[in-house]
């Protein structure tokens, strides 16, 4: 943003500190009402023909948007991927260990890719990968949900998870009898 010296244009849309049309005024002239109000001129829409300049306190304006980009930044949820690997013979201990750390990756609202990897002779029996990976599958299946299906890629089958959003119990209120009014129904 250009602001009161910086401005080239000869003629600019002069809008005042409340929101008022001026009309359009020569750049000097526009410099005058702006100092006569201690305030600066600033180029708000540099495109227009003429660019339209409001009268402001660009420090205030530049404070205020400054703010406004930091409540947008907490209110933006950032979603990462993260990988777990595993083998076609991975140890029941070891599987439920990964099992845990997918749960916990996914309260954290992060998304889940399983790598399934072969090495060597594990090639000839995809067969039990694909086993393995519908096991995964099944036990994800109660806290995430398959976004990508499982994929043969080569000497790996992937397969991404995303969390399901976390369900929150109402607390039901007991519920209180309403004092009945004297004289109804005799």
């Amino acid at each position: 943003m250009r602001i009161n010296h910086q401005i080239r244009a000869r003629q600019v849309r002069l809008v005042d500190d409340a929101g008022g049309q001026l009309g359009i005024v020569d750049l000097s002239k526009a410099l005058q009402i702006a100092r006569e109000k201690n305030l600066d001129l600033v180029e708000v829409a540099p495109d227009g023909v003429p660019p339209v300049c409001r009268i402001l306190n660009y420090g205030k304006f530049k404070y205020a948007q400054r703010k406004q980009e930091k409540e947008a930044a907490k209110k933006q949820r950032i979603i990462r991927v993260k990988e777990l690997k595993i083998r076609p013979k991975i140890d029941e201990h070891d599987y439920q260990t990964k099992l845990k750390m997918a749960w916990k990756f996914f309260e954290h609202g992060d998304k889940v890719k399983v790598s399934l990897q072969f090495r060597g002779r594990e090639m000839s029996h995809k067969d039990l990968g694909r086993q393995l990976m519908e096991r995964v599958i099944e036990d994800f299946a109660e806290f995430a949900e398959l976004e990508a299906p499982p994929k043969d890629e080569g000497m790996q089958i992937i397969a991404v998870f995303n969390g399901k959003a976390p369900v929150h119990k109402a607390v039901a209120k007991p519920a209180t009898p309403e004092p009945e009014k004297e004289g109804e129904n005799g």
